[in-house]
């Protein structure tokens, strides 16, 4: 059978059906795409045809057989290295790569333990369709013949269009407004492809390049009255409360709040914590959620100093360090407080040195400040314990006040620990991952109580604020099943969004109120909570967080991807759930809520891109226009006035 002559096209009609069964059998075996119905099904099982039918029909242009066959090999192997790239990348992070990342090379080098954890000797099936062309191109006999003619390119690429219209016909249908919502990663890629939502990836991040240079303070007018429209009063009880105390900021490297007041196999997971859940100076919010993207880490250092929403693209770190910031750091050095981040980690890593400087932080101290002793090395820098011992030294060493933030270590993904180090047992799930993350998790925990104690020693804690808050997920949705088996319940769509609340502690020494407050917040209201405790007015500042301790904050929180959490709804997987009962209810209850949600992710995002902080002054809360902007205005509030005018009857 091999033997006989094939059609002339055959290679190429065989490229096509197999990258395109491998891309489809990889949509469903590799990555978690939710599919609510046939359609969805469908749309998934064509998406790749689109670009596929274009980039391998190039190939009837070559004259030669053996060119075309090799210009058919590279693109199966472009695609295949495309494909497996998200596919590793999917594994650590639940997420699609886009173009931004690719230039974090500085980070891949630090990420080799993780790496390694997320690649297997199976990995070489993604390469399947190379082999069978491989296998093709040498084993059949195909007809020789000159190039296509004219007409049958034609209608080729007649055909391929028409494919390519008729999948965005039903994905338009299916998802309205797909492509202006392009945060949403998962549903870009379930509805044009894996390939197309890389060339789409590069339209927006050229898009946002050019954002910058043709930005105007005038853009800033209209985020500026939204925000200052949904600005709460603060709660004078608790404005001022921590006036010219010392602000330790911790962040609780991917540590869940489904560890907190919680056991694992009969042990205490975190018993430091849950002890300050009960104390009297520490008020505690059980419904706080994380809204990073991307940049993991990084993203909620942004949120935390700016109260703005990370990029839905690649990390804010290194795509725009250069940008000008209002933050938390800047404003407290201008009220007399000396900053500071300490982390044990080289200073080059998510490009902190850089953004670090933007925010107007005094001072970095990183890996070259700690002295890492034999046992004391852990990921990429410094286990918690030694780390928090030798960072207590040097706030004593810092001039008060002081505003210094803590970067924790140890509880990060692969979660991996020494044996001496292990304070409880390994959990007994199909996920290793999962069954060391509780061993990690105890070890933060213990890390903290090292932290308080150090504190008390040198003297710092009576005159100290102590903000903790976890900084993403630990577990991502890759561990489902394994999630399943520890809480007892299927993991849904609520469930997954419920899984992405992180702790969040006040501890305030002497203030002898605390408790559990049950409102619901996120990363983007830290600042403005931190801010008024420490006396600080941010009425005229550009933030899209809330007080969480005002009696006019709003109980909504929006996650990067669109997804949003309100006080008695939850919105995940283009489903509205019942925040208290988690059982699907009707849309109504949400759909007040999409559009706001869609608005701040937009306003924030253009602020990033445009860089318009650069065109407003946080002193006095101005816009700095020129006189060509200030014309523009007025005339577009003319034409308002005239519009809105009703004519005397």
């Amino acid at each position: 059978m091999l033997k006989r002559e094939w059609p002339k096209h055959s290679i190429l009609a065989i490229a096509i059906v197999a990258t395109w069964l491998k891309t489809y059998i990889t949509y469903k075996t590799s990555f978690s795409i939710t599919i609510d119905n046939a359609l969805q099904e469908f749309i998934l099982f064509i998406n790749p045809l689109s670009w596929l039918l274009f980039v391998y029909g190039a190939s009837l242009f070559f004259k030669s057989d053996r060119a075309k066959n090799r210009f058919i090999l590279a693109i199966a192997v472009i695609s295949s290295v495309v494909l497996y790239a998200n596919v590793a990348f999917y594994r650590f992070f639940s997420d699609f790569i886009t173009l931004p990342l690719l230039f974090q090379k500085d980070n891949f080098g630090d990420l080799g333990a993780s790496a390694a954890e997320s690649v297997f000797w199976t990995d070489l099936a993604y390469f399947a369709d190379v082999f069978v062309i491989l296998l093709a191109i040498k084993l059949l006999k195909v007809k020789s013949g000159a190039i296509a003619v004219k007409g049958q390119q034609k209608a080729y690429f007649i055909l391929s269009a028409a494919v390519m219209f008729f999948n965005l016909g039903l994905a338009e249908a299916e998802r309205p407004q797909l492509l202006t919502r392009s945060f949403d990663r998962e549903m870009l890629v379930k509805n044009i492809g894996m390939y197309n939502y890389h060339l789409y990836d590069v339209y927006i991040q050229s898009k946002s390049q050019a954002q910058r240079a043709l930005a105007d303070g005038s853009q800033l007018v209209e985020i500026n009255n939204y925000v200052s429209s949904n600005q709460p009063e603060p709660n004078p009880d608790m404005f001022g409360l921590a006036e010219g105390r010392n602000l330790i900021v911790v962040t609780l490297e991917s540590l869940q709040s489904f560890t907190i007041n919680n056991e694992m196999n009969e042990e205490t997971i975190t018993p430091f914590l849950n002890e300050l859940t009960e104390d009297e100076d520490t008020i505690y919010f059980p419904n706080f959620y994380h809204q990073t993207g991307l940049g993991k880490t990084s993203d909620s250092e942004f949120l935390l100093e700016n109260s703005l929403y990370p990029l839905s693209g690649g990390a804010v770190f290194f795509t725009h360090s250069g940008n000008s910031y209002n933050s938390m750091a800047e404003s407290l050095g201008k009220n007399g407080y000396h900053t500071s981040v300490q982390h044990a980690n080289t200073k080059s890593f998510w490009n902190r040195d850089m953004m670090y400087a933007s925010l107007n932080v005094d001072e970095f101290l990183d890996i070259d400040s700690y002295e890492i002793g034999e046992g004391e090395a852990v990921n990429w820098g410094m286990k918690d314990i030694p780390f928090m011992e030798q960072s207590v030294e040097h706030m004593a060493q810092l001039p008060q006040p002081f505003y210094t933030r803590l970067l924790t270590l140890t509880n990060h993904h692969p979660f991996y620990l020494d044996e001496e180090d292990k304070l409880i047992d390994e959990f007994d799930s199909d996920s290793g991952t999962l069954n060391r993350y509780f061993q990690t998790a105890r070890y933060l925990d213990e890390s903290v109580k090292v932290l308080f104690d150090e504190l008390k020693q040198q003297g710092l804690y009576e005159n100290s604020i102590i903000v903790m808050y976890g900084d993403h997920y630990g577990i991502s949705e890759n561990h489902n099943a394994a999630m399943e088996q520890y809480l007892g319940k299927e993991i849904t769509p609520y469930e997954t969004a419920q899984l992405q609340r992180v702790p969040f502690f006040v501890h305030i020494p002497g203030y002898g109120q605390g408790g559990i407050d049950e409102e619901i917040g996120g990363q983007v209201d830290i600042r403005p909570t931190i801010m008024h405790l420490m006396g600080v007015e941010t009425e005229d500042d550009i933030q899209f967080g809330g007080d969480l301790f005002s009696e006019e904050h709003e109980e909504f929180v929006v996650f990067r991807d669109g997804r949003f959490i309100t006080e008695k709804s939850v919105f995940a997987g283009n489903t509205c759930y019942d925040r208290e009962t988690g059982e699907e209810i009707d849309g109504a209850a949400c759909e007040p809520y999409i559009e706001p949600a869609f608005t701040e992710l937009e306003y924030s995002e253009s602020i990033i891109n445009g860089d318009l902080l650069r065109f407003y002054d946080e002193d006095n809360g101005q816009l700095i226009l020129s006189e060509k902007e200030l014309e523009k205005l007025e005339k577009e509030q003319e034409e308002k006035e005239a519009i809105e005018v009703v004519p005397q009857q």
